[in-house]
């Protein structure tokens, strides 16, 4: 199940924005740092209209969707690295996650206290930045040191794995996130092995007032904005106090009140679209009368790993893949009324998989 991590200075919103995305109580929210002592986790639905009108087509009474699961990470603060306030104990399970999504300040409250004492969300970006840099230095730091021995008998995969190594410190050492293209192909194994923090693709979630949800004008989120676009990071508007709100109403409810703010969706469903985006993952469907159920894979998935999503004997004992496009199967109406428009595609091994493809399996083990 793809993780997303929420982080961020103490105060800033994270635990009350968690509160909502996974419509829970469970992480406490007070005006003080530190309110999160462990890591809580909540598993969120990914909203998607497709399945229940597929539901309405194959007449099945179940749908499960695909999930999310968030983490609320404690605030970290100047220093986290080295062991402030709560340390290294955060840091590591921030690298558990698949993306980071960064609870950044942008609103104005008196009754809140910000931990620096002013605002400033490029400031408090790069504050988190530098300590995720600064722990992964001391974690490239200390594998340098284990090879060193290795490097000096002219072990050609030590010194492969070196020159890697010296590349990742002159990249840390401006203290900001990277992308992996930065390294070739070769390279790779040896930045993936470190579970680098800042190696992690970044969601800035620009926390703003209830009023300047669908304003613009905003100039801490313009800061936000400006800074995202050189720092490979995308950026998502939200409102923690008005998710906390939708969380407590029903669909429909939740969506008047939407429309009557002046914006189209929830700050978790941008949010979630966001995370798609940023790693790249696209949705399949599996339809039929026993249940309708969404698959989360990557771009570029070939027909056996998407079945091995399922089962791990579906990717073994692969033979083909019986295919329909989303919009094919809902024009057509059904999966026979497709097969006689000529809609249904038997694809083999090396079929790449669309977003919204409704497919079923065939193996033998």
């Amino acid at each position: 199940m793809l993780r997303a991590g929420i982080v961020g200075l103490p105060n800033v919103g994270k635990s009350t924005l968690f509160n909502a995305l996974t419509s829970s109580k469970n992480a406490e929210s007070a005006n003080y740092p530190f309110c999160t002592i462990e890591p809580n986790v909540g598993i969120v639905n990914v909203p998607d209209d497709r399945l229940f009108i597929l539901q309405d087509l194959v007449r099945t009474n179940t749908v499960i969707p695909t999930a999310i699961e968030f983490v609320d990470i404690a605030g970290l603060v100047k220093g986290a690295s080295k062991g402030e306030g709560l340390g290294n104990q955060f840091l590591g399970h921030i690298r558990e996650v698949d993306a980071i999504i960064q609870v950044v300040r942008c609103f104005v409250d008196e009754n809140t206290v910000h931990v620096s004492g002013q605002i400033d969300p490029v400031d408090d970006i790069e504050t988190i930045n530098m300590e995720l840099a600064l722990a992964d230095l001391n974690t490239v730091e200390k594998r340098k040191d284990r090879i060193l021995k290795q490097v000096k008998a002219r072990d050609k995969e030590a010194i492969a794995e070196n020159a890697v190594l010296e590349k990742l410190l002159a990249l840390l050492e401006e203290g900001k996130p990277f992308s992996l293209e930065s390294f070739a192909k070769d390279e790779l194994p040896f930045v993936n092995n470190l579970h680098l923090l800042s190696a992690k693709p970044i969601i800035y979630a620009a926390n703003v007032s209830e009023s300047d949800l669908a304003a613009d004008g905003n100039e801490y989120v313009d800061k936000v904005r400006e800074y995202a676009k050189t720092h490979l990071a995308q950026v998502v508007v939200v409102s923690a106090k008005i998710e906390a709100e939708l969380a407590e109403l029903t669909k429909e409810e939740a969506q008047e009140f939407l429309e009557e703010l002046g914006v189209d969706s929830s700050g978790m469903e941008r949010m979630i679209r966001s995370t798609y985006e940023l790693l790249g993952l696209l949705t399949y469907f599996t339809a039929g009368e026993k249940e309708v159920r969404a698959w989360t894979i990557t771009e570029g998935t070939k027909a056996p790993q998407a079945a091995g999503v399922i089962h791990t004997d579906m990717e073994r004992g692969f033979i083909r893949a019986e295919v329909i496009g989303y919009n094919d199967f809902v024009d057509s109406g059904s999966h026979n009324a497709a097969k006689e428009k000529g809609a249904v595609r038997l694809e083999g091994k090396e079929y790449t998989m669309a977003d919204g493809d409704v497919v079923h399996f065939r193996f033998a083990v």
